[in-house]
């Protein structure tokens, strides 16, 4: 990451300012992995708690108040342009929006710190760029030239901003923390998890007793980190297939995302234009190395004799470490002065204007915010309107992420264009707990409620509503007796209740048996019927959006 690379040449670098160098690259590389690590651990414990997974007497009661003990929202409450889009769409101040202002301003004076030292994307970018880079030699020096494509983020800035003020909150999809988040909690994680408890399936199976014990050891510490069970979310694919592409680029073009896509780059890149934390040059010095161009990670023309372009560096300190003569030193100037402005481009703004305003307009064309949307659509419990909903939810993952059933997963054309990628839930693959609310505790910009177990039992809070497809439910379409809805039905009283009946068999005799139905007036559409329905692929008894607590609209009863 940036490490000393001298040519062979009679002039050394003096002892002091090599040594200056070197610690503010050792400051930098510290800090990175820091941060990153704390990243990783807090998506770790964006979980259930241990206690709760492992001792089920305690798990989940109405009594018990489920809480995190680490701020798993943290990097979300770091990032200026969560922060800003929630404010603008949503006008909302999310949880720590101290603590992304701090973040500008910092910004304000340094430059973009946030970006060389902190962001755990950039750092994962960083570090894989320098592992055997494609190109070497000239091949990079010409690769971190700095190139008109770099633009592109201020075209997605301006874009997600302006989609913002008119009402739709985009910036999820492209925001370093969120896309980072979403693709190892729902891609990465998942498939090595998958990847990893195969493997110890076959071991178990083995008739080597060495290996038997240690495949069910090792998964008592595999699976508190990658989750229990076989996680899947829909897209999932996609969703790890982008981050991958996303990540490998880095080997022809380091920084990539950084240089280009990022639009909290772009955003900080617009306050670094004021830093007085400026990078000198002394073109007298200057033997042409270009080692300072080869190892920059911005393309931010560090290079004596061009203009530094202060809103692209990332102050990875690479170019003052690797030049040889002393040419490239980072001062503190003032007073406060204006640096070199963004280089935008009229056609990114002028695209990112038009793109802007399209966005919020296109996305409602499909019905699902003025009209009664998707019955598939499921909200997880504590949701805000719809309308609002999309001025708010970041995409992120964090909601998904927390769910202990694996019920929650980032939605497709159910949620419309405008909604995509949000949190839906798919009662196939799980269910709400009827005492759980962490998703309304981890969800950074208060898209879903924080609501209390007490409140979401006896509001109730409703998600939706069961209903029964009687030509597939064993009972009445007679083909055999069957109460499991009615069982697991957890509402008292009981919204699934069963009565005596008779149905003609398959061979024309009539049999008794217990006919279940719905009480639309106690059911809260938790989905757990539909989940351990016998008939599966499509189970007899679903889940629909009607009659969910946060839509006036969406009702069944009156």
């Amino acid at each position: 990451m940036g490490t000393r690379n001298l040519p062979v040449s009679d002039t050394q670098p003096a002892a002091g300012g090599d040594l200056k160098a070197t610690q503010l690259v050792w400051i930098r590389r510290i800090s990175q992995t820091l941060f990153l690590l704390f990243f990783l651990f807090l998506l770790v414990e964006s979980r259930l708690p241990q206690d709760i997974y492992l001792d089920y007497s305690v798990a989940l009661t109405a009594e018990q108040e489920i809480e995190l003990a680490y701020p798993v929202t943290f990097f979300f409450e770091l990032d200026p342009l969560v922060a800003l889009t929630a404010l603008i769409s949503g006008q909302t101040l999310i949880k720590g929006f101290g603590w992304a202002l701090g973040v500008l301003c910092v910004t304000l004076f340094f430059g973009r710190i946030f970006c060389g030292f902190i962001c755990p994307f950039g750092t994962i970018h960083h570090l894989i760029g320098t592992i055997k880079p494609a190109l070497k030699g000239h091949r990079m020096v010409e690769a971190n030239i700095k190139k008109p494509d770099q633009r592109f983020k201020y075209f997605l800035l301006i874009t997600l901003l302006l989609a913002a003020l008119l009402g739709l909150n985009l910036s999820g999809l492209l925001d370093p923390i969120s896309f980072l988040f979403r693709s190892l909690a729902l891609a990465v994680f998942p498939g090595l998890g998958i990847g990893i408890k195969e493997l110890f399936d076959l071991m178990a199976q083995s008739d080597l007793k060495a290996l038997n014990f240690f495949s069910y050891g090792a998964e008592i510490v595999v699976s508190p980190i990658f989750g229990y069970g076989y996680k899947s979310y829909q897209s999932g694919w996609l969703i790890g297939g982008l981050f991958l592409l996303i990540i490998l680029i880095n080997r022809i073009r380091p920084r990539f995302w950084c240089r280009t896509l990022c639009p909290l780059g772009a955003l900080l890149g617009v306050f670094a234009r004021y830093s007085f934390l400026r990078l000198e040059k002394d073109v007298e010095k200057c033997t042409d190395c270009k080692l300072c161009l080869k190892n920059c990670q911005g393309a931010a023309s560090p290079i004596p004799g061009e203009q530094w372009e202060t809103s692209e560096c990332l102050f990875c300190f690479n170019c003052f470490n690797a030049c040889p003569e002393d040419a490239i030193s980072f001062e503190f100037r003032w007073p406060l002065v204006k640096n070199k402005a963004p280089d935008m481009g009229r056609r990114a703004v002028l695209g990112g204007l038009t793109a802007g305003v399209a966005l919020p307009f296109l996305g409602r064309l499909d019905g699902q915010i003025h009209k009664v949307s998707d019955s598939r659509l499921i909200r997880p419990p504590g949701s805000i309107p719809e309308n609002d909903f999309l001025t708010l939810c970041q995409r992120c993952g964090l909601c998904m992420k927390a769910c202990p059933t694996n019920v929650i997963n980032p939605a497709l054309t159910e949620a419309g264009m405008a909604g995509f990628w949000t949190p839906s839930l798919i009662m196939i693959q799980g269910y709400c707990e009827y005492t759980c609310t962490l998703c309304g505790s981890v969800c950074p910009t208060k898209a879903i409620r924080r609501i209390s177990v007490k409140e979401k039992i006896e509001a109730p809070v409703r998600i939706g509503s069961a209903y029964i497809v009687r030509g597939r439910c064993l009972p009445w379409s007679g083909n055999g007796p069957c109460i499991v809805c009615e069982e697991h039905c957890p509402t008292s009283p009981k919204a699934i209740r069963l009565y005596e009946g008779w149905m003609p068999g398959p061979d024309g005799k009539y049999i008794d048996v217990k006919l279940p139905y719905v009480n639309l007036k106690e059911c809260v559409g938790c989905g757990i019927c539909e989940y351990k329905c016998p008939v599966k692929g499509r189970p007899a008894i679903r889940i629909i959006a009607a009659g969910e607590s946060r839509s006036p609209r969406n009702q069944i009863l009156l």
